[in-house]
């Protein structure tokens, strides 16, 4: 079962790169771009970091908060922010608890292969606790802007 927009979001706790656990509550009274990425330190999803990074303090303008998970351990989630400066909490979704709920662990292939992995998605989930809009099969480019315009928009 999948999360549908209009419906509340699971308050589901993962660890974030710190260390701490995190729960999606936890950030109520705030917007919340919950965006999903297959793997640390790959070009897609360093480009889709960084892109998040640069617009970081323009989300703080609209009172949002962008939290990035992926099945990636701690460990190299803490070298990825490190890397590149991520100003942003990443977390440990490694048993795709959370990707399940969302609907965004999938079937794909690759060179002829087949593989469960994260589908590239964005979430926004408004101040209490609503899934209010969502972006699935992610293209990098310009989904940044399109996700701040929107937050912008409705804020």
């Amino acid at each position: 079962m999948t999360i549908d927009v209009g419906n509340s979001a699971p308050d589901i706790e993962l660890v974030a790169d710190n260390g701490e656990k995190t729960r999606l509550a936890d950030f109520r009274g705030k917007y919340i771009v919950l965006y999903f990425y297959p793997k640390d330190m790959t070009p897609g999803c360093t480009t889709e970091a960084c892109d998040f990074r640069d617009q970081h303090q323009s989300f703080a303008d609209v009172n949002a908060v962008i939290l990035g998970v992926s099945p990636d351990p701690k460990e190299k989630h803490q070298k990825f922010k490190e890397k590149h400066d991520l100003p942003f909490q990443l977390l440990v979704d490694d048993e795709h608890i959370l990707a399940e709920a969302f609907g965004v662990w999938k079937l794909k292939k690759n060179f002829g292969k087949e593989y469960m992995g994260i589908e590239r998605s964005t979430f926004i989930i408004d101040p209490e606790g609503t899934l209010i809009k969502e972006w699935r099969k992610v293209k990098v480019k310009d989904h940044v802007q399109e996700a701040l315009q929107y937050i912008k928009e409705i804020s």
